[in-house]
């Protein structure tokens, strides 16, 4: 049996952290995804206002398990 893995490209946003949004994608992405298996970080963003962050960006690659029953 072959395991075959979907991948796509989120991005998460939250304004206390990073780590907050890669939480937040992942559970919103959980809402519609079955079986998510893995996450990987590509990139961290923030926007800024006064100097200060106001909002944390990440985009991240989420894989899960393509079902085999058609």
């Amino acid at each position: 049996m072959t395991t075959v893995a979907k991948v796509i490209e989120l991005v998460g946003e939250s304004g206390i952290s990073w780590d907050d949004a890669v939480e937040n994608a992942v559970r919103e992405a959980s809402k519609t995804i079955d079986g998510i298996t893995g996450v990987e970080l590509v990139n961290c963003t923030a926007s800024l206002d006064n100097g200060e962050i106001r909002e944390y960006k990440v985009n991240l690659k989420v894989a899960f398990g393509v079902r085999e029953d058609r």
